[in-house]
């Protein structure tokens, strides 16, 4: 595949998807950010041509991949740009609908993944889920996607978007629970590090059990004396208390569900 691809956005995702494609040879021509200074970072980052503003875009490459916001996507999808190439954005939760009729030929690429741009990861390990405008486009982006990483597959809008709902609860949650879980055990003048074991055996048994299997824990077992003593610590942390209070009926809820 010879076609060059033009990556508009410089966040996260952008970045792993920018590596994945120099890694993977295809030729990148051009990086665009709204923002010069993003704009300028990336090229230099990776060594290639930038730009924020629009004119200066190449109109005669093959791809244009959109990763930016949900909320900017709309705008920035706006821009008349080579209504021949094959228009796609990264979006877990955003419709095909949003290219309208001047991108006739477009598709998604949604990489389910948590990214930070300065951690490095295996993009070819990162599964990436696909749909598209026609068969035509369809067939052409299965052959991209396939040289940047080995787990695609093609999915529904619904599809994806229950997906996208699936991985907030599955990440974003999960790290905002980390989040509160260090600064508890800060509050005892323990270091994070200490539960780090705790959390790789978690992550570790859901490979090989389900994750009601694989629940444990006082709120499962209806341990209404330790959860009573976990609520007095959380004297000072009402919103942890709230939480707390809500997550253990949940897995009660669920494990009463299962007897």
């Amino acid at each position: 595949m010879e076609k060059r691809v033009v990556v508009i956005g410089t966040g996260n995702v952008a970045t792993h998807l920018t590596e994945a494609l120099l890694s993977a040879g295809l030729p990148v021509a051009m990086l665009f950010s709204r923002t010069p200074r993003h704009a300028a970072e990336a090229g230099q980052r990776f060594q290639l041509p930038y730009t924020s503003d629009w004119s200066e875009l190449p109109s005669d490459a093959g791809y244009y991949i959109y990763s930016v916001s949900d909320t900017a996507l709309p705008e920035v999808l706006e821009r008349k740009l080579a209504p021949e190439a094959i228009h796609l954005h990264t979006a877990g939760s955003i419709g095909m609908d949003v290219f309208g009729a001047t991108k006739p030929r477009h598709g998604v690429l949604y990489p389910l993944q948590t990214f930070s741009k300065n951690k490095a990861l295996n993009f070819k390990d990162v599964p990436l889920f696909i749909e598209a405008s026609s068969p035509e486009v369809l067939g052409e982006l299965n052959q991209l996607a396939s040289l940047l990483s080995t787990k695609v597959r093609t999915i529904s809008t619904a599809q994806r978007r229950q997906l996208h709902l699936a991985a907030v609860y599955a990440c974003n949650f999960v790290n905002h629970l980390y989040a509160v879980a260090d600064e508890l055990v800060q509050d005892s003048g323990l270091p994070f590090e200490v539960l780090i074991p705790l959390i790789n055996e978690t992550a570790a048994k859901v490979s090989e059990l389900t994750p009601r299997q694989a629940q444990t824990g006082p709120a499962l077992r209806g341990d209404q004396g330790v959860m009573d003593k976990h609520l007095a610590l959380l004297h000072d942390h009402p919103q942890f208390r709230e939480l707390y209070t809500l997550l253990s009926k949940s897995i009660a809820d669920k494990g009463s569900s299962n007897l």
